[in-house]
């Protein structure tokens, strides 16, 4: 388990104390509240009750895209939208479908191949859709980098509107079609995922009055909320922030999710073995997504858009077999990229940042080691698949750096690159790699601190070992959804004991009990080796996670052990203590334990 920093945010003893009178919470849970920016009643009721949202006329400009989309459905003339190969791209694009299915409207899709076509909207789809006969095209989760290609596709006689969340070009230019971006529009919410971007617009359509109710006398409103649950699939997978509208959009997604009425979601869920009625951010994240995403990855996104529209159980269940095949697939070529990709980290050493290539690497999972690494090494990574003269690359950052900046910096080495500041892409000719991993490894030293590149463990709130029970389990619930922007609580227990500790999936993680304050509780640790990471029945000072544990129809309440080190000795100076968990003097480890 890699060491971290522990950091203890200020909290003031009054204002925990006024959210436990004012909102009736316990004290561990008035302490997140304040130490997450909630310390008044009012901002932390909000949050608790996950309400935020805002209308689709809140993006300037949006009347613009509806009027010609709608102009469009009443010719009849054929409307493609265009998507990406990832989980928010196929849902976005699903959304949309159906929204202008419900309107009556002539309309296909185009995803495209990862390897054949590489990322966004490009200058061979664009002449292929104008030979095909598209009229306007739609675009889901890209286009806002492709001034050139919509541009092309004007030219062809094709109207364009664009729907997306990324990060502009550097150098600010548009391009000329209506744009439906949280950013750039305006909106409350800046940080929508795609698929929320296109739920929106086809909120305003249906506003607007382009959609019937269907013969049964169902309304399309109702048929509307029924997204929802693509709407929490994707912001879940896209990894966008869950705070604000995005919070609320999951919570209710994931109630829409849990009572579906799609046969594809229905079936994935079945072969993921989740039980719809437990669906949660984490089923969603690591059981839904990645099979939706082994699509893209692995061969066409268009089976896991398939999946997501079609209403015939049985194709659903075929198409949610080939995914999970598929994502098994995915998990044996990640493990041998990852076992190259280490072996050729250790050869370069300590660096700012990593850029690995490889030849035979899938382009489609270099993204997923890229993540891996830097979970591992605290460093931005680069990884990079070669093949013939060029090379595709995906990169992962940590939160100081600015990944997307970074290429943007080293663009002079690069054939293209796009994404965000956590996630980005490349394409590159083989024989300017090196170029391009000494000029982002230079930038990379000049922008990161050596703090920067350690990982740091924020501590939400104090307790002892009495108060680590299923109440609280419960009232943490209220939490969530839990992702970025809104991380798992992290409870620090400040005098824990570890005992009994056991080894346990293949010697892989290790159960033990943890003892504070006169009581017990269990705990696991994963990913470990089968060893505790401080000794058996010394003090200790650890972060966990408390969760609720269903298992054969028992619930339980189970800590996660986040990190752990040894308590500092009786003798050791409380500077010393305060600097081995990173809080200051005199604040650590004593704050609001009842």
């Amino acid at each position: 388990m890699p060491c971290a920093r522990f950091e203890i945010p200020a909290c003031a003893d009054a204002d925990v104390g006024r959210l436990k009178h004012e909102l009736g919470v316990s004290g561990p849970v008035a302490q997140v509240l304040v130490r997450r920016g909630y310390a008044e009643p009012a901002g932390a009721r909000a949050f608790l009750a996950a309400d935020d949202e805002h209308p689709p006329g809140a993006f300037t400009g949006i009347g613009e895209a509806v009027e010609l989309i709608r102009s469009y459905v009443e010719s009849a003339e054929l409307i493609t939208v265009h998507g990406d190969y990832d989980v928010d791209g196929m849902c976005s694009t699903a959304v949309l479908i159906g929204a202008l299915r419900r309107m009556g409207a002539n309309v296909d899709w185009y995803l495209p191949d990862r390897a054949a076509d590489g990322y966004g909207l490009n200058a061979h789809t664009v002449q292929r859709l104008a030979a095909r006969g598209t009229r306007l095209l739609l675009t889901a989760d890209c286009a806002i980098t492709a001034v050139e290609e919509v541009a092309r596709a004007r030219a062809l006689g094709m109207e364009v509107v664009v729907t997306d969340h990324h990060a502009p070009r550097a150098d600010g230019v548009l391009p000329e079609a209506p744009i439906v971006h949280p950013l750039l529009c305006g909106y409350p919410c800046p940080e929508l995922c795609a698929t929320a971007v296109a739920y929106k617009l086809a909120q305003a359509l249906s506003a607007a009055g382009g959609a019937v109710g269907d013969e049964r006398g169902r309304q399309p409103g109702c048929e509307l909320e029924r997204d929802l649950d693509l709407v929490a699939l994707a912001t879940i997978a896209d990894v966008v922030p869950l705070v604000g509208e995005n919070r609320t959009l999951v919570r209710r997604g994931l109630r829409a999710l849990a009572s579906t009425a799609k046969p594809g979601l229905r079936a994935l869920m079945s072969v993921s073995r989740v039980d719809p009625g437990r669906v949660d951010e984490r089923s969603v994240g690591f059981a839904l997504a990645p099979r939706l995403n082994a699509a893209g990855r692995m061969y066409r996104a268009d089976a896991g858009l398939e999946l997501l529209l079609t209403d015939d159980p049985v194709r659903a269940g075929e198409i949610a077999g080939e995914l999970d095949r598929a994502n098994a697939e995915r998990r044996h070529v990640e493990r041998r990229i990852c076992f190259e990709a280490e072996a050729l980290l250790a050869l370069q050493g300590e660096r700012s940042c990593y850029v690995l290539a490889g030849e035979g690497w899938h382009p489609g999972v270099i993204g997923i080691v890229a993540s891996r690494l830097v979970e591992r090494h605290r460093r931005p990574v680069v990884m990079i698949a070669l093949d013939g003269d060029t090379g595709r690359g995906s990169g992962r950052s940590i939160e100081a750096f600015d990944l997307l900046g970074g290429l943007s910096a080293c663009a002079q080495h690069l054939l293209g690159h796009g994404g965000h500041r956590a996630a980005a892409g490349l394409e590159i000719e083989r024989g300017r790699v090196e170029q391009f991993a000494a000029a982002l490894c230079d930038h990379a030293e000049r922008v990161l601190e050596p703090d920067d590149m350690v990982a740091v463990e924020r501590v939400d709130a104090v307790v002892g070992g009495d108060e680590l029970g299923m109440t609280l389990a419960e009232e943490l619930q209220r939490l969530a959804p839990f992702g970025r922007g809104n991380p798992g609580v992290s409870l620090l227990v400040a005098d824990a004991t570890f005992r009994d500790g056991r080894p346990m999936g293949d010697g892989k993680h290790v159960r033990f009990t943890v003892e504070s304050h006169g009581a017990r509780a269990r705990a696991v640790a994963f990913g470990t080796g089968g060893r505790l990471p401080v000794d058996d029945g010394a003090p200790a000072q650890a972060t966990f996670t408390l969760e609720i544990n269903e298992w054969k129809g028992v619930s339980e309440p189970r800590l996660i052990l986040r990190q752990a080190r040894p308590a500092p000795g009786p003798d050791e100076p409380e500077d010393r203590a305060a600097a081995q968990t990173g809080a200051r003097a005199g604040e650590e480890l004593v704050l609001f334990v009842d």
